[in-house]
């Protein structure tokens, strides 16, 4: 089990309760194991970070992306959490919004593919 930082749990809820467009879309078509038969949970605390979405089975992190991640400073801030999460040994999917919204069957088969392979390949 991973740990994470125990003050992120309210914060976490109150995200899931507060869930953007395209995480709402997402979660739709990940939700109750309907790729490969693997759990997803939304906004999860995984040490000092709260990720969009997160399959322990297969170690894979998803983060949905809005045009705030364009900007220089939180591109940095998204790269020194990408080498946190990597350091665990979790793979990180990377979508922006309007991808998860217009391009969903796109993004399910990249991640259908992902945890293929990570469920073939286990660590």
């Amino acid at each position: 089990m991973l740990r994470y930082n125990h003050h992120l749990k309210q914060p976490a809820r109150k995200l899931r309760k507060n869930q953007t467009e395209a995480e709402q879309w997402l979660w739709h078509h990940i939700r109750r194991k309907q790729i490969l038969g693997v759990q997803f949970y939304r906004q999860k605390p995984i040490g000092p970070y709260i990720v969009d979405f997160y399959a322990p089975k297969a170690k894979l992190v998803i983060e949905l992306d809005g045009s705030q991640h364009q900007q220089p400073e939180q591109a940095g801030q998204d790269t020194a959490r990408d080498d946190y999460l990597g350091a665990l040994g979790l793979t990180i999917l990377r979508f922006d919004n309007q991808q998860a919204l217009k391009e969903t069957p796109a993004v399910l088969e990249i991640t259908r593919r992902v945890l293929e392979n990570a469920l073939a390949n286990p660590p």
